[in-house]
């Protein structure tokens, strides 16, 4: 079982930025493929980013090309959202996942979830 724990969500003014963060408990994190989700109530939840377990290919959302940037620390165990540029339609529960090598896009490939983090935007 790997536990992911999310930090960093807030409140903030649109324009702004905010990092998030995800810390996991295996050593074994260097071999997953992670990724962030958001959802916000009502709607089902939607992809925002994922990274290749070396960090050599990210994949985005359109909705936040050129805003948001994910990257990893694999020693230190934790992925990063950097979130740029941020528009009240940002505003959501944001979650981290860990999903196999060849995990992408699809809620179905990620096998561990963190508990998610709250980012709201206000206009």
């Amino acid at each position: 079982q790997v536990q992911l724990v999310e930090s960093g969500g807030g409140l903030v003014q649109a324009g702004g930025s905010l990092r998030l963060s995800c810390a996991a408990s295996r050593r074994t994190f260097s071999t997953f493929t992670m990724g962030w989700f958001r959802q916000v109530p009502g709607k089902e939840r939607e992809f925002v980013a994922a990274i290749s377990w070396s960090g050599g290919s990210t994949f985005y959302t359109d909705s936040v090309k050129g805003r948001f940037t994910i990257s990893r620390d694999n020693a230190k165990n934790t992925v990063y959202l950097q979130m740029n540029s941020l528009k009240p339609e940002d505003t959501a529960v944001y979650y981290c996942a860990a999903g196999g090598p060849v995990a992408g896009t699809e809620e179905v490939a990620y096998a561990h979830w963190g508990q998610g983090t709250q980012v709201t935007v206000s206009s």
